[in-house]
């Protein structure tokens, strides 16, 4: 049930401070306690009120004041713990007339808020604003944004801009001849051009030849009927007379897919379902037929005479349910223009829509002068010409679309710079910090977090940068037009204030706007110092500040004003800029939860640290000593505390909260007793390791056998990594081993659950291959530089039962690999960068569908060409390292695979004759 989000998260959060923190509410806990009750019986009329607010002003003020109550009464509680832990250090009479006077400053607070709250819940009825179950109403803006989107085949277009190659590669799957029905995918972000693209080809000559008379088009939308589904394909098959029409309008649903399926199954038809919102609307639409319900496509058969289906849907997980899908994305649109034109087109990241206003603007005789202007200040220019209001219309009424726990992490996204490149590790780490993500049985608040992540992505509305080989996001962006909407949403719930300070010299059409007393969260893009200078009194209950170093050194000699300024900080990160020091009154921030200081050069942390007993992640590296006083923070999850430079006595296992530990030293680890540490899930230990003692180290890690998910072990120098018999840790599934070890025989025994392992520098001289095979839930296997010195590998014919993903980088020696018949049955992805790798047995995995292979060879390009196509398909790899992706068509027979898999293996073993590296 959808309530308004950042409400219901604060006033969850109230909740939790009156638990958590019971000690200080002595003499206000009964007030503190009725204002909770009141808040939560004020959500109960939120979800009405959301729908509305929208669409009505006075419903949107409605849902402004209470948010405004929450937030005050948040404010109060913060700041009464805050004196009240104040006051520990003053004497016993002191303390005692003080917290008489705050205890009574506090209860009027609470008291005014409360009668604001009765004045906001008697205005409740005169806004038609109804409880929960009491009735709803359909909302105008979900009607308005159907009504924008809905579509037909022959509505008139503005020019296509740059949609030809996508057109081409489009018609070539609808013409092609695959006999057999085939579900073709077109996924993209709202207004990217899916719907322009179906349209353009539709309507293609080639498609209307091969599909003469059984061509439809069909509008689905978020609100999926089958039925007028049903009806808007009927109608336009030739074959369907009058009469046979208003029959099939008197039959049930069931009965209209059978209807349906009749007049499809023994012809060559081509049907469009665009918008088709979830993988349930598919099922839907293609299971209604009575004639085969278990049978998916019994609506739509296949024939055997070169049917095809094609989707536009937003959401990749629809995508995932075709034979083939085609991702239209920023990349696709490179429209032959120059200079500032191009780069234009780029900033408006493909979107149709923005294109064409940009279009109209800019048809204006305009000087080169005045080009550059609206370059610089895109946005600005086209809202001054009232053009972007079509652009932003349609993305303001998607975000009514946003399930609730989504909205706050999609606001959040409104503090990253413009096409700024974010770790998804750290956004999600702000994410549990800033409370967004909700705590679900079993699962940690890191996965669930991982999941509104996705969710984002599958929407469109967060790009992927980079992968990791498991295909788990690694990095991402947000778009233009989607960042636009985020900061402007942002400052209607005062999520932001309009106080993004920036540098000057490198923003020079920015400047820093006045800061909002109800600002929440601020973010700093490179000047730092200026931002210092700035007054800050005016912003008191400022809960993140977030600094991002967009370029150039950046160095504060004093950081006590954040201290000073925001005492009731949560988040505070500021990678990236040099400090020469924190204050030892960062003690003092008692509400922090997220303390970010990687990347500053700082060697040492005030043991006041260990004050911060909210604090739940620290994120730091290269330090010379870590202070002695984590042991303290018993709240912490995730203590990141990479490359120490002296390897000094560390105690963290009176932290048992703690999941996530990155950068523990051998010798601080086996200083510990790690079964106290019952949560554990992710362990990275660094550092030299020869004084450590086997045994004692192998138990060490055997006490996590109930929490222990990925293991990191990474040995400096010369030192060997310690044995382990990782057999007593069943949950184990992924091991990453950097470092010289002993052969594999004789010390490592894997776990059975194992899925992924890497293996770097481990300077093994035997053959792994013979160990490693018989892991059988290995899914994904990495061998990088130095982890095997030989020149031959071979895998038996029963070798790795269930490996999905092999990666062989930058080995010097190795020049033979050996696969046997029968051997890696679900090989999916092979990657290595180095072709005097001569792979024998290729021809015979019969699943693998990708290889990513080093393509620094324009002859490689060329010989590759001659492949392509036929069964395989190319793209370039993003990064300085650069490289090709070579994926193989979807839905291809046995025979023509073991063809597909011939002509790869042809083509590898020429490239690996002419020596390409």
């Amino acid at each position: 049930m959808a309530k308004e989000a950042l409400v219901s998260f604060a006033v969850e959060r109230i909740g939790d401070m009156l638990i958590q923190e019971a000690s200080f509410f002595k003499g206000v806990r009964g007030q503190v306690d009725r204002l909770h009750k009141d808040l939560r019986a004020m959500q109960c009329f939120l979800e009405e009120a959301d729908k509305k607010q929208e669409e009505d002003s006075r419903v949107r003020n409605w849902v402004s004041e209470i948010r405004e109550a929450i937030y005050d009464a948040e404010d109060i509680i913060d700041m009464f713990i805050l004196n009240a832990q104040s006051l520990r250090t003053h004497s016993f009479p002191e303390r005692a007339f003080k917290k008489l006077t705050n205890r009574y400053k506090v209860g009027k607070k609470v008291e005014a808020i409360q009668l604001g709250l009765q004045d906001i819940s008697n205005r409740r009825e005169a806004l038609g604003i109804k409880n929960i179950g009491e009735g709803t109403s359909t909302s105008r803006s979900a009607q308005m944004l159907q009504d924008l989107r809905r579509s037909t085949p022959h509505a008139e277009e503005h020019v296509v801009v740059g949609l030809e190659n996508e057109a081409y590669k489009l018609v070539n799957q609808l013409i092609g001849r695959d006999q057999r029905r085939r579900v073709i995918s077109l996924v993209g972000m709202g207004g990217i051009g899916k719907t322009t693209l179906a349209k353009k080809v539709y309507n293609h000559t080639q498609v209307v030849e091969c599909f003469p008379d059984y061509r439809a088009w069909a509008y689905v939308s978020q609100d999926c009927r089958p039925r007028d589904v049903y009806m808007q394909i009927i109608k336009q098959i030739c074959s369907s007379t009058k009469e046979q029409v208003e029959m099939a309008e008197k039959l049930q649903e069931h009965e209209l897919g059978d209807f349906l399926h009749g007049h499809l199954k023994d012809n060559r038809y081509l049907i469009v379902l665009d918008d088709v919102w979830s993988p349930a609307d598919w099922s839907c639409l293609a299971k209604k037929s009575s004639n085969d319900p278990d049978c998916l496509g019994s609506v739509f058969p296949d024939g055997g005479k070169g049917s095809r289906i094609l989707l536009t849907t937003r959401y990749k997980e629809v995508a995932s349910h075709a034979d083939a899908f085609l991702d239209i994305d920023a990349e696709s649109y490179l429209p032959d223009l120059k200079e500032l034109g191009e780069k234009k087109v780029d900033k408006c990241n493909g979107l149709p829509l923005a294109i064409v206003l940009l279009g109209g603007l800019l048809s204006k005789n305009m000087s080169h002068i005045e080009w550059k202007k609206v370059h610089d200040n895109m946005s600005a220019y086209l809202a001054k010409e009232g053009q972007i209001a079509g652009v932003m219309t349609m993305l303001k009424l998607s975000y009514i679309d946003f399930p609730s726990y989504l909205k706050p992490c999609f606001l959040h996204l409104s503090l990253f710079p413009e096409d700024y490149v974010i770790s998804t590790r750290k956004l999600l780490l702000l994410w549990i910090s800033e409370g967004f993500v909700l705590q679900q049985d079993r699962q940690s608040m890191k996965d669930t977090a991982e999941i509104y992540l996705n969710e984002l992505i599958n929407r469109n509305l967060i790009q992927v940068v980079r992968t990791s080989v498991n295909a788990r996001v690694m990095e991402c962006r947000v778009r233009d037009f989607i960042q636009e909407l985020a900061i402007e949403k942002a400052k209607e719930h005062n999520f932001i204030g309009t106080n993004i300070v920036v540098d000057p010299h490198l923003f020079p059409s920015s400047s820093p706007s006045l800061f909002s007393s109800k600002s929440r969260r601020q973010s700093i893009y490179s000047d730092f110092e200026r931002y210092a200078s700035i007054e800050h009194y005016s912003t008191p209950y400022l809960r993140s500040l977030l600094y991002f170093n967009l370029g150039g050194i950046c160095r504060i000699s004093q950081l006590d004003f954040i201290t000073k300024c925001f005492k009731v900080l949560r988040v505070q990160d500021l990678e990236g800029l040099g400090i020469e020091n924190v204050p030892s009154i960062i003690g003092e921030l008692i509400h922090l939860r997220y303390l970010g200081l990687r990347h500053t050069g700082l060697k040492m942390l005030p043991l006041s640290i260990g004050n911060l007993r909210n604090l739940q992640t620290l994120d730091i590296n290269n330090l010379k000593r870590v202070s002695d006083v984590i042991w303290k923070i018993t709240n912490m999850r995730y203590l990141y505390i990479e490359e120490q430079e002296e390897d000094d006595p560390l105690k963290i296992d009176t932290v048992q909260n703690l999941q996530i530990l990155s950068g523990i030293t051998f010798n601080q680890w086996i200083r510990n007793n790690s079964s106290k540490l019952t949560c554990l899930e992710k362990l990275k230990i660094e550092g030299r390791c020869e004084l450590v003692e086997e045994v004692e180290f192998s138990n060490s890690i055997a006490k996590l056998h109930s929490s222990l998910k990925s293991l990191y072990l990474k040995a400096s120098d010369e030192s060997s990594i310690p044995s382990l018999a990782m057999s007593s840790c069943p949950h184990l599934c992924k091991f990453d081993i950097k470092g010289r070890m002993q052969k594999l025989t004789e010390t490592f025994k894997f776990p059975r659950n194992l899925s992924q392992l890497t293996l770097e520098a481990c300077r093994l001289e035997c053959d792994p291959m013979p160990i490693l095979e018989k892991l059988p839930n290995l899914l994904t296997l990495r061998l990088r530089a130095g982890s095997y010195l030989g020149k031959e590998m071979h895998v038996s014919a029963d070798g790795f039962p269930r490996l999905q993903i092999l990666q062989l980088l930058r080995f010097k020696e190795l020049v033979w690999l050996n696969i046997l018949k029968g051997a890696m049955p679900w090989l999916m992805q092979l990657e290595f960068d180095n072709f005097k790798i001569e792979i024998f047995g290729l021809n015979e995995l019969l699943n693998l569908v990708e290889v990513k292979i080093p393509f620094s060879s324009l002859l490689a390009m060329i010989l590759f060409h001659k492949i392509e196509d036929s069964f395989w398909g190319l793209t370039r790899i993003a990064g300085a390292e650069g490289g090709m992706h070579i994926c193989r068509q979807k839905g291809l027979t046995l025979a023509s695979s073991k063809q597909a898999l011939e002509q790869l293996a042809d083509f590898l073993e020429q490239c690996s004759r002419l020596n390409f590296v």
